[in-house]
């Protein structure tokens, strides 16, 4: 049972449409437990049950941040980038919202090898040495800088593995989810009822496909890092 009250309303989800699945034909029968009726075709999930989940990942998150944890945000399809990049910068979180490039925590070492390059050439560019080369190499340098901060610039600050992954989308990011599962690494995946409840650590039942609903959980999960990052700032 959640301890504290995350202001997470039933008729706020409905009217972002997190309560809206997929079709009948495309569903995982172990999403049956979470799925409330079936409308036009269409499973709908109970909004209860998303909500008591929902208020589990606030709890969870809250007592991570408190404690000075660190998060990642993942969702790399077009309809969750934005969402993910304001989510992740108002709760000071890293994130992947591009693509996910495998082995990106399995391979710690590799993704430490790639954000060193991308501090350095930074660095280079913002002391003017990049301008100073050749053209045909300083071109070659840059589009490699804009490829890097493109798929790496959301963890580009990020000096070690996540606490705790927050993923959107389970069956777009399976490889970022298994990477996590393989490391140890916690993680709540929204789920829609396509998915496997049972792969995360907390699975929150909702539309993964509809950007309100997304930007709707997304803010409650951060919301409630913020909460306990300044619980963690008053009492370290």
């Amino acid at each position: 049972m959640t301890r504290r009250y995350w202001n997470i309303n039933l008729e706020e989800m409905m009217e972002a449409g997190v309560h809206f699945g997929h079709g009948t034909k495309k569903w995982n029968p172990r999403m049956a437990p979470y799925i409330s009726a079936k409308r036009k075709g269409i499973h709908i999930t109970n909004l209860t049950g998303t909500a008591r989940f929902l208020s589990e990942a606030s709890d969870l998150v809250f007592d991570a941040a408190s404690r000075g944890r660190t998060f990642l945000i993942v969702g790399t399809k077009n309809k969750a980038a934005d969402s993910v990049a304001s989510a992740a910068i108002r709760a000071r979180c890293h994130y992947v919202n591009k693509k996910w490039l495998g082995g990106m925590l399995t391979n710690w070492s590799t993704t430490e090898t790639r954000l060193q390059k991308i501090r350095d050439l930074r660095a280079e560019q913002k002391m003017g040495k990049l301008n100073r080369l050749p053209k045909r190499d300083a071109a070659i340098l840059k589009r490699k800088l804009f490829t890097l901060q493109t798929y790496l610039g959301g963890i580009k600050y990020m000096t070690r593995l996540p606490d705790i992954v927050i993923i959107v989308d389970q069956q777009e990011e399976y490889t970022a989810l298994r990477e996590c599962v393989i490391l140890g690494i916690p993680t709540i995946c929204l789920i829609d009822t396509n998915c496997d409840p049972d792969l995360a650590d907390i699975s929150i039942p909702s539309n993964d496909d509809a950007i309100a609903s997304i930007r709707l959980v997304l803010n409650k999960l951060v919301s409630a890092i913020c909460k306990g990052r300044s619980s963690y700032i008053r009492n370290p």
